[in-house]
């Protein structure tokens, strides 16, 4: 297991829910944190509960459905700590519940914009530099959502985000930056709603696998954030 104390890790969607939790188990581990939300004042309860982490922060906030808002995100990572070692994409949208005959294009095109063409962006952004470093840990939020038509908007752009860490898997292969999906369960929050299987806080210590890989360690692999709900976090 590699330590990532000192290190800098950008979480999207990190003003609640699995981002806040995944930004409460990263600090745990000394790692400084770079937290997004659509505004900053969206980051406060967030902001809050790090308090009690020696660790050091940084706030970017940006629209990632459109093109300006990714472009505010990434220089505000370049005109602060300039380095992500760790980049969870974990913001997304969800359509709401519609018959699949009813759904228009453009919830389609929102569903895509975010949790597809923005996680491209970021991995376009930051990647080549973490090739340059030669370490980076690329973890990208997946579903296992299945068999509900009146979601399809949101379900088939997971499949697609399947697909593209697989692709650059690839391209990946041989270096010391490692990219893989985490699937965090059906989960209450927000988007998962009151009925979820899970609590929220059960995303740790799963939710950190990846990101803790040792050098070289595998890469275009899903992990499951529920096969680890309830071990105790290593030091």
């Amino acid at each position: 297991m590699n330590s990532i104390a000192g290190k800098w890790a950008l979480v999207t969607g990190a003003s609640r829910g699995i981002g806040q939790q995944i930004c409460l188990g990263l600090a745990g581990k000394g790692c400084h944190l770079i937290l997004h939300a659509r505004t900053a004042g969206n980051l406060s309860a967030t902001r809050k509960l790090l308090r009690e982490y020696d660790i050091q922060m940084h706030e970017v906030a940006g629209d990632l459905g459109t093109d300006e808002g990714i472009t505010s995100v990434i220089h505000g990572v370049k005109d602060g700590p300039g380095v992500v070692d760790v980049l969870y994409n974990n913001a997304a949208v969800q359509n709401r519940w519609q018959e699949i005959w009813d759904i228009p294009r453009e919830v389609y095109e929102e569903a895509f914009a975010v949790n597809v063409y923005a996680v491209a962006a970021m991995c376009r952004a930051f990647v080549p530099e973490m090739l340059e470093r030669d370490f980076g840990r690329v973890i990208n939020l997946t579903s296992s959502i299945r068999d509900i038509p009146q979601l399809i908007p949101y379900s088939i752009s997971k499949a697609a985000i399947d697909k593209f860490t697989l692709d650059l898997a690839v391209e990946l292969k041989g270096t010391n930056v490692l990219i893989n999906t985490l699937d965090p369960g059906w989960l209450r929050t927000d988007m998962g709603g009151p009925h979820a299987d899970h609590d929220v806080a059960s995303v740790l210590p799963g939710a950190l696998v990846p990101a803790l890989l040792d050098d070289h360690g595998p890469s275009g692999q899903r992990f499951a954030a529920q096969e680890y709900a309830g071990r105790k976090q290593g030091p």
